[in-house]
């Protein structure tokens, strides 16, 4: 069985790897890797600048804020006729043993507490609704 070696650049730094062929009378009970996407060529000029796009207004207070992902509720220090600041926490969800807070988008008041401490929440659904 053959030795061949090879140069691979990962990220602009070359490596040598050994790689030994086996021949088609061997056979594997082991799927064959997927072989992964070539890097991209570095462009042979610089292109000009995409017009910038125009910056995301504010989302608008009112309606629901909803579970950006699937996890248990751990905390929700917000109540309904509450008052709250833009990027206020107004739900703590557990996902893969982290905590992420849910803030509010922008300032409002709370009109209704959809979900309590302990409740499991799927992506999108409704946690808190804002006025």
């Amino acid at each position: 069985m053959a030795v061949k070696k090879f140069r691979v650049v990962l990220d602009g730094i070359a490596h040598e790897v050994e790689v030994e062929e086996l021949g088609a009378s061997v056979v594997s009970s082991v799927p064959a890797p997927v072989a992964a996407p070539a890097p991209a060529a570095a462009p042979a000029a610089p292109k000009a600048a995409a017009p910038k796009a125009a910056a995301p207004k504010p989302a608008a207070a009112a309606g629901a804020v909803t579970a950006p992902l699937q996890g248990t509720v751990l905390d929700v220090p917000v109540k309904a006729g509450q008052a709250v600041k833009a990027g206020q926490v107004l739900v703590v969800i557990e996902a893969m043993k982290m905590e992420n807070e849910v803030v509010a988008p922008a300032d409002g008041t709370v009109a209704s507490v959809s979900v309590q401490k302990g409740d499991a929440v799927a992506a999108g659904d409704p946690l808190v609704t804002l006025q």
